[in-house]
């Protein structure tokens, strides 16, 4: 008998046997969750490290681009706290009117390459006939041309977000997304970003080797052996081991370590070679419109879309679905998520209108430190938009700031990007992993999406240029930029397989964890939706979700 049940897949139950972990809607052992905010002193302390944690975006975009564009430091340091002050203002309308999760809104990786086409377009060559004498001023009209240009791109690209996330279409499809569809999509945003980490940390590995062994002890070892009762070694790792490690780092810049190094190395490892001290002003509000009229080009603004298209998928639907997770927030309502797209779209156009050199999305960083910190209040991240608006205008405070050594930050992200990519994995709970169905759609969209990405990048950077390679940039961009993304890939291949494989089969919606997120299809299906995600000001009344 026990081997004829054996053989029909029911093994028999042992008396010893330890029960199964029950999957669960919301995420355990959170010590603050969306609307239960820690206390003031704390939250402010909580808020500061959410803001030191997106400046590492924050400062290596424009640190990039800005050269490249014929800058300076001077326009560089601008540049930044430009970008600084429309995230504040971006994760403020997002916590408040979006999809009110804790969910910082930075700058994003995946502009970069249309931004770099618009750099390189051949159309920036002549210089300006009043400026031919001059080259510092020969640099600084190209700079501003191209701004100007890029500034046009983002704000037809910002269309796209605003039109599928306000008239309810981003909605009807985010309905088809199940916990397997999620899994493939949401652990390629954090571990997709894999070259963003060790990679950092070895460009100055005596920095920011100590940085990665100092995090992991603070917030893994030496919480389990010094019982304080406050969780301060956890919640507050990230502070206290910068700190540690920035003092080492100037101490080592000080005593001449550096002295005579290479270039490359002294620019990783030395505290004072930013420039953006020197460079930024005391006090300077940015205002819309800053570097002259915005000009547009179609090739540019179609690439642009692509890019913010990417965008939409990976870091916004793949960032919000981890925030939701680790904010102890019951899934999100499709509706409430296609709200949050709108708003994001909002989010670019104002970076268009102010001159960021770059889009906005969801910062991966500061979702995986909400599972660090197991801290996913709302009102710490709207108190971390307040410092982001504050040093954002007081320049020189904040180049301070934005002056720690990327080694430092490179070794947060190992921790950051591993958290997200394992918070997608946890949606396998909802799974059923013995289906040979499961086990092909996960496999074969998480492979493609690492193999897809990895052809492409890899391609580029042997040649300078993608696979796709006509004569008109903007064509490229649209072809190339997609597929060099993980998370796109893998997300899109298992959404597709997800939605088109023995769909109707009734086993197959339980195999694939649909029925856990039956509940939440609609906004007024679980009353949990209303605690998580309602306007404030009472303004469901003028705007109800479905």
């Amino acid at each position: 008998r026990q081997r004829e049940k054996a053989m029909s897949g029911a093994a028999p139950k042992a008396s010893g046997d330890p029960p199964p972990h029950p999957p669960k809607d919301q995420l355990p052992n959170v010590s603050y969750c969306i609307t239960s905010p820690p206390p003031w002193p704390e939250a402010i302390l909580l808020g500061f490290q959410h803001y030191i944690v997106m400046l590492g975006t924050t400062v290596l975009i424009p640190t990039a681009l800005v050269p490249q564009m014929g800058g300076g430091n001077e326009e560089k340091a601008k540049v930044i706290q430009t970008l600084l002050f429309v995230a504040g203002i971006n994760t403020l309308q997002q916590t408040l009117f979006g999809t009110r999760l804790p969910a910082v809104i930075g700058g994003s990786y995946t502009f970069v390459a249309p931004t770099i086409s618009i750099i390189l377009s051949g159309r920036w060559s002549d210089p300006d006939p009043v400026a031919v004498c001059e080259p510092t001023l020969i640099s600084s009209a190209r700079f501003k041309k191209i701004m100007r240009a890029i500034q046009g791109a983002l704000i037809v690209a910002s269309t796209l977000q605003i039109v599928l996330g306000f008239s309810g279409l981003w909605r009807n499809v985010t309905r088809f997304l199940s916990p397997l569809s999620a899994v493939p999509l949401v652990s390629l945003v954090g571990f997709g970003l894999y070259e963003f980490g060790f990679p950092g940390v070895a460009k100055c590995v005596e920095i920011g080797l100590p940085q990665l062994i100092i995090l992991v002890l603070l917030s893994q070892y030496l919480v389990h052996l010094i019982h304080s009762g406050k969780n301060i070694f956890d919640r507050f790792a990230v502070l206290i081991s910068v700190v540690i490690v920035w003092i080492y780092a100037h101490l080592l810049t000080v005593g001449g370590a550096y002295n005579g190094k290479p270039p490359k190395t002294q620019i990783s490892c030395r505290t004072d070679r930013a420039g953006l001290i020197d460079a930024a002003p005391w006090i300077r509000v940015p205002y819309p419109f800053q570097w002259g009229a915005p000009s547009f080009d179609a090739g540019e603004a179609f690439a642009m879309m692509m890019a913010a298209f990417v965008a939409l998928v990976e870091q916004s639907t793949g960032g919000f679905i981890a925030v939701s997770r680790y904010a102890s927030a019951t899934p999100m309502p499709p509706s409430v998520l296609s709200r949050g797209v709108g708003w994001q779209g909002i989010g670019i156009l104002l970076s268009g209108l102010f001159g960021t050199v770059n889009g906005s999305s969801v910062s991966i960083e500061n979702a995986g430190l909400l599972a660090l910190t197991r801290v996913g209040s709302r009102r710490v991240v709207q108190i971390s938009a307040g410092f982001m608006i504050f040093f954002s205008i007081l320049g020189k405070f904040g180049a301070v700031f934005a002056s720690i050594p990327a080694p430092i930050i490179a070794a947060l992200y190992c921790l950051f990007f591993a958290y997200v990519g394992a918070g997608g994995l946890s949606f396998l709970q909802f799974c059923h992993l013995n289906s040979f169905r499961t086990k092909f759609i996960l496999g074969f969209s998480i492979f493609m999406g690492l193999s897809v990405a990895q052809y492409f990048n890899e391609y580029t950077a042997i040649n300078g240029y993608g696979p796709v390679h006509t004569s008109g940039r903007w064509f490229n961009d649209i072809i190339n930029v997609p597929f060099s993304s993980e998370a796109f890939v893998a997300g899109l291949l298992a959404y597709f397989l997800d939605n088109t494989m023995h769909k109707k089969d009734s086993q197959i919606r339980k195999d694939r964890g649909k029925l856990w997120w039956d509940k939440f299809r609609s906004y007024k299906t679980d009353t949990r939706s209303e605690e998580f995600y309602s306007l404030p000001f009472n303004l469901n009344k003028y705007f109800p979700s479905v």
